[in-house]
């Protein structure tokens, strides 16, 4: 893994009903970009000096925004079925 200062952590829960944490990373502690990250939480708030897990992987801004395009797209078009089928 590895990650510049202004990439995204994406932590996957992988339990049912799990939540995804994201943060940004905003330091890097080694030259080649590999971990630990300082990242600041968007869930909590926190900053922590973290050793990323095997459920998580490192995404540029515009990645996470383009991932949650098309969650949302996703989202949006479940709500418009018809009462019948959701």
């Amino acid at each position: 893994m590895h990650a510049k200062p202004g990439d995204w952590l994406v932590v996957e829960n992988r339990t049912v009903g799990g939540a995804v944490r994201r943060g940004l990373i905003e330091e890097v502690h080694s030259p080649d970009g590999s971990p630990p990250y300082l990242v600041h939480w968007s869930d909590d708030g926190h900053r922590a000096l973290t050793f990323p897990g095997p459920d998580a992987y490192v995404l540029t801004g515009s990645e996470l925004r383009a991932q949650e395009e098309v969650a949302a797209g996703r989202f949006s078009s479940m709500q418009h079925q018809p009462s019948h089928l959701v």
